[in-house]
């Protein structure tokens, strides 16, 4: 859904997407909670993932071209606390709900705040005209997606084959032949699905890059301190568990702090700090061994999402703000498929570096440490290239972020 919402919000107002994707989002949960077996509530997840995969981009859109004049930040800040809580808190109340009541209820107990949001959306949200006309470019829908699926296909992949494996790198090469066959019609294209104008932007290319990094590490990173805390200092799946979450607690509270501070701060200074905050934590990482302490470990682990948190929300801020309105849409669904891809590239290299080094360390009394220590070396790598690259960014605002929006809104 990420790479069509361009199109769809440039036709359709954002009240009418917003009302009929949170509808698609209600008909999807009550399918899953009325699922008779389990293929069933497979498609109810698939229609909620429909509902649910339109919000982000619908809402930063929303976000960067109407929030008040210097409270960009804090806005995207907010918005940030949403999306980024939720997948925090939600396993943690899913797994209550379990233990005490049917399945079912993981559906019935959402539909109440649904149909709250629903009814807010249609009394209270207003219309945001659109003057724009774009026409559906079916070519670019059905190569753009066939090309991330074979990405992600491959990378996904990554986990249970090597990388010279038919299945890996198959579906790689077919996914970027397609991409970039994409960008090639797209850029000549009078209506092209996607506007790739957005990275002749300098600061648009440089911050989505630098969040795509980022976000490599920030996937690998979650894959590789449990395998630390389980396999290697042999702690339960509860205690790994427990030793993400005061991070991922600062992170989604900490959102509209990072927003804020984007507003009253140069951007480079911030997203720079950050990045340093993160590199301190995955060296020390990177050299911890079966005897450290999990307490230790979730402490560093916390820092390190401080860290995370200092360069996320200002980063998006920063490539969408430089940004004329009508390439707004364009760019947060580059910035979000980015994003998409990123995150399961980053999954994938730390994997294939886990597994390279375990093998060549095969014959060692803890290859599986070395192994694990490689991919935080290769998070930290990640890190540094980000690092360098983030001295692109400006030091002052764009002037985008100091100047009214002429738009006017009105309640339907």
């Amino acid at each position: 859904m990420i790479p069509v919402s361009a199109y769809l919000t440039k036709k359709f107002t954002f009240r009418s997407l917003f009302i009929f994707f949170v509808s698609v989002f209600l008909v999807g949960t009550i399918f899953g909670a009325l699922a008779p077996n389990f293929f069933t509530l497979i498609i109810g997840r698939m229609i909620q993932a429909i509902g649910a995969g339109m919000m982000m981009p619908l809402v930063n859109t929303l976000a960067i071209r109407y929030a008040e004049p210097g409270k960009k930040g804090a806005v995207m800040g907010i918005v940030g606390l949403a999306f980024n809580f939720s997948p925090i808190i939600g396993p943690t109340l899913s797994g209550v709900i379990l233990n005490y009541f049917s399945w079912r209820y993981l559906f019935i107990l959402v539909l109440p705040f649904i149909i709250i949001d629903l009814v807010m959306a249609v009394s209270a949200l207003p219309k945001i005209p659109t003057n724009q006309e774009p026409q559906f470019n079916v070519e670019g829908l059905m190569t753009i997606s066939f090309g991330l699926l074979g990405l992600l296909w491959s990378f996904s992949n990554v986990s249970q084959s090597p990388v010279t494996s038919l299945t890996v790198w198959l579906p790689f090469v077919i996914g970027a032949i397609l991409i970039a066959l994409f960008a090639f019609t797209q850029g000549k294209s009078d209506h092209p699905f996607v506007n790739l104008a957005v990275f002749k932007n300098g600061q648009f290319t440089t911050a989505t890059l630098v969040n795509s990094l980022i976000v490599s590490t920030m996937y690998g990173n979650t894959i590789l301190l449990p395998l630390l805390i389980q396999t290697i200092m042999g702690k339960s799946a509860i205690v790994s568990g427990l030793s993400l979450l005061p991070g991922a607690l600062l992170t989604g509270f900490m959102s509209p702090i990072s927003g804020r501070l984007f507003d009253r701060y140069p951007v480079r200074i911030i997203v720079t700090t950050g990045i340093l905050i993160d590199c301190f934590c995955t060296m020390m990482q990177a050299f911890i061994d079966v005897n450290a302490s999990v307490l230790m470990l979730t402490m560093g682990q916390t820092i390190r999402q401080l860290g995370l948190v200092l360069i996320l929300i200002p980063i998006q801020t920063q490539a969408l703000s430089y940004l004329p309105n009508d390439l707004i849409a364009d760019g947060v669904a580059a910035f979000n498929t980015l994003r998409q891809i990123a995150a399961s590239f980053g999954t994938a290299i730390i994997v294939a570096t886990i597994n390279i080094a375990s093998h060549f360390f095969a014959g060692h009394a803890n290859y599986q440490q070395t192994g694990i220590q490689a991919g935080f070396t290769m998070c930290l790598a990640f890190l540094v290239v980000a690092l360098f690259m983030s001295r692109k960014l400006y030091t002052k605002q764009s002037p985008k972020l100091h100047r009214k929006s002429q738009t006017k809104l009105s309640h339907v």
